[in-house]
């Protein structure tokens, strides 16, 4: 029998490599396709230990789970330090430059 692509192997890839990039948009792209990317490995995984021989591409899974993995935990950390600056600055210093900047040189002073 001729071995074939594991299903969603390269949909677990992508998926892991979307969760590193969307890490950068306020943390929460990584979060969601980290999750996915998680999920989508987690199947393919277990389906390739049930016949491990019928199967390649499992590079392809482990790969997009490790890379799910950390984009899980840069997204929840940007995320972390998104909230900790609005609530040091304000929601309202955010939506004006000048206010910011005046927030911001407060924060070094102190």
């Amino acid at each position: 029998m001729e071995k074939q692509m594991l299903p969603n192997a390269t949909l677990a890839l992508v998926m892991g490599i979307l969760s590193i990039v969307g890490c950068c948009c306020y943390g929460l792209p990584g979060i969601i396709f980290g999750i996915v990317a998680i999920i989508i490995a987690a199947k393919s995984e277990k389906l390739y230990k049930e016949n491990p021989e019928n199967y390649l591409g499992y590079g392809n899974v482990k790969a997009g789970k490790i890379m799910g993995i950390i984009g899980v935990a840069l997204g929840v950390l940007f995320a972390a330090y998104m909230a900790w600056f609005i609530g040091q600055v304000g929601w309202e210093a955010l939506q004006d430059p000048e206010m910011l900047m005046e927030r911001m040189e407060d924060m070094q002073n102190q």
